[in-house]
């Protein structure tokens, strides 16, 4: 074995910094690691928690897919009816897709005894994906549907406050005709179900049941409704699927994804995607600048030592492996230590909640928190890489220490 590599090893084994002057700031080395790995893990975390969130809950309420005329795309109301005899609804041959539903949207206002509310009612048929759907049913049942007409709906907690509906209450709504010079359509509903899915700017707004209200409202028949909403297995696949279904659509159908329709919300949540870079980045870089402040200490601090190496037949670049691999390791304990906090805290989140948001603002109650152990990888692999390759420069200092005049008695 070579005696730099003898030397190296047991410099790397013997504890250097202890009772040293730079002992204080490697432990801040160490601790700047610790904070910056768990700031890093909460961000990526919850900014991939938030959007994964406020996908499916968008998704959950619209489906990921939309396939309307294109009269339809820019009001809130269906104004022209689409034939449920498409090749893509009948005999769906997509693998990515998972449900298909046929749906329809009437603008209208609900009244009762002491105030009223706009107010949008979707229609919804025995087609309608269920199980997206109830994990945000907080009470009562879904409406069910047969042959008749149903007069059963479920409304929003926020609606059933604001208007002092609850559950088996009757209430009045009025939705007004193409023709606005028309007698509107009135209709007597039912409350079965109350939910609240957190996205508070609809929840405001709607409420769901039979779609044969408004068939009959517009004059359709029951081969008509205003617009299919298409659920797909993996969100990243969604433009993918959208060329599809347009490429096989005909020509007086429009398709758009979930994050066309609404694009305000899906640009905001894009920006999490930023932030969390600029805090990796940032973290990054105040840990590396710390180690570098820790090895030049240290470098400064064992210039005898360095000198004595050199004198014995110690080249350069082995004292440079040596005092890196001690980086190495101070990068490492920094890690470790780091991965227990934050992966404790993720996981404390996950099942406490003891972070709260303002779901007007963020659309969820809580964050939310995503663990993915591969992203947790790649974060800890880029950390020491990046503040090792921070480090080599100024190991370089090691090459000017001069053996004379470190062994010099002064």
């Amino acid at each position: 074995m070579r005696f730099e590599s003898v030397m190296a090893s047991r410099f790397i084994r013997s504890n250097p910094y202890k009772n040293t002057i730079s002992s204080p700031i490697i432990k801040i080395s160490i601790l700047s690691i610790v904070m910056g790995l768990v700031m890093m893990l909460i961000s990526i975390s919850s900014g991939v928690g938030l959007q994964k969130t406020i996908q499916n809950k968008m998704s959950s309420f619209f489906g990921h897919i939309s396939i309307s005329n294109f009269q339809n795309n820019s009001s809130q109301s269906s104004l022209k009816p689409v034939s449920i005899d498409q090749d893509f609804y009948t005999n769906n041959t997509n693998q990515e897709i998972i449900h298909i539903q046929g749906v329809a949207y009437k603008s209208g206002l609900v009244i009762t005894d002491s105030t009223f509310e706009g107010v949008i009612f979707k229609g919804i048929g025995s087609d309608f994906n269920f199980d997206k759907f109830s994990p945000y049913l907080i009470k009562g049942d879904m409406p069910s549907f047969d042959k008749d007409i149903s007069n059963e709906v479920i409304i929003s907690q926020y609606l059933s406050e604001r208007l002092s509906i609850d559950l088996n209450k009757k209430f009045k709504a009025t939705f007004f005709k193409n023709d606005s010079f028309s007698i509107p359509n009135e209709r007597i509903f039912k409350v079965v179900g109350i939910y609240n899915s957190g996205l508070i700017e609809f929840d405001k707004l709607y409420f769901l049941g039979d779609i044969k209200h408004i068939q009959r409202m517009n004059k359709w028949d029951e081969t008509q409704i205003g617009s299919f909403e298409v659920f797909i297995e993996k969100f990243n696949k969604i433009d993918e699927v959208s060329d599809e279904l347009y490429t096989n659509s005909p020509s007086e159908l429009d398709v758009q994804t979930i994050s066309e329709k609404f694009i305000d919300i899906f640009n905001w949540i894009a920006l999490f995607d930023m932030n969390v870079l600029v805090i990796i980045v940032i973290m990054i870089l105040v840990g590396g600048i710390n180690m570098i402040t820790a090895l030049l200490v240290t470098i400064l601090e064992k210039t005898h030592i360095i000198g004595v190496l050199k004198v014995l037949g110690a080249t350069n670049r082995s004292l440079r492996s040596i005092f890196l691999a001690n980086g190495i390791y101070l990068i490492s304990v920094g890690l470790i230590i780091g991965n227990v906090i934050g992966i404790g805290l993720i996981f404390l989140q996950k099942y406490t909640g003891f972070l709260k948001l303002d779901p007007q603002t963020y659309y969820v109650s809580e964050i939310p928190l995503d663990f993915n152990i591969f992203s947790i990888f790649i974060l800890n692999f880029s950390v020491l890489f990046f503040c090792l390759l921070m480090l080599i420069i100024p190991s370089f200092i090691i090459t000017r220490i001069s053996p004379t005049d470190s062994l010099k008695i002064k």
